[in-house]
């Protein structure tokens, strides 16, 4: 396989946040009085890889839209504040080694469906600011990942990639994009089907 560029998902790819998202969230819904709202990493586990709007949909469900998404937006901000005073040792293992020795060869990217500034959290945490060459995510957009994959490589004029992801709807968002998909078996999913598969993230050298 010969690409320009690759470009990362984050949540079961780069690392595991589902306890600390989880954590964040619970701080603010303790603090509104919603304590039966709380929620765990579990809780995460299907709807990691969804857009914002679908996970408030589940874990919100009783209560209205459109304060269901304003709750949302204000478990987001106060999660996000949680991680940045948070080492996050959560990335999965081999992360920075494998980047550098990429980075000789490729462009690297990242694309999420998270919130504006959880991109610039990830890549602060792993200690990957010299490496990713830029990012998006659906916080810029408002799209679906697909979309947001191909406003990046416009943006950027990357001409050949690859997606590397771990769930269904990380390979839809390739195949919508028009790119391959290889999987990440150690992540939260078990897509169709892939041009390659990584059981760890440091096999990807090799993969490549």
């Amino acid at each position: 396989m010969k690409y320009e560029s690759l470009i990362f998902d984050i949540d079961g790819t780069l690392w595991d946040s589902r306890a600390l998202v989880a954590e964040g969230y619970n701080i603010q819904l303790r603090a509104e009085g919603l304590d039966h709202l709380c929620v765990t990493a579990d809780d995460f586990l299907p709807l990691f890889g969804k857009v914002m709007t679908q996970i408030a949909d589940v874990i919100f469900e009783s209560i209205p839209a459109p304060e269901r998404y304003a709750l949302m937006d204000r478990c987001m901000e106060t999660e996000n504040r949680y991680l940045h005073r948070n080492p996050c040792a959560i990335g999965y293992p081999g992360i920075r080694e494998t980047m550098e020795k990429l980075a000789k060869k490729y462009r690297l990217f990242i694309v999420s469906n998270s919130q504006r500034g959880y991109p610039e959290l990830c890549i602060e945490k792993l200690g990957l600011g010299d490496l990713i060459s830029g990012h998006l995510c659906f916080g810029d957009t408002g799209a679906e990942k697909g979309i947001t994959i191909r406003r990046l490589m416009e943006q950027h004029k990357i001409e050949s990639a690859v997606y590397i992801g771990d769930t269904q709807g990380d390979l839809d968002a390739a195949e919508m994009a028009g790119l391959d998909f290889i999987f990440a078996a150690y992540g939260f999913g078990e897509p169709a089907h892939w041009v390659a598969k990584i059981e760890t993230f440091e096999d990807l050298v090799n993969v490549v």
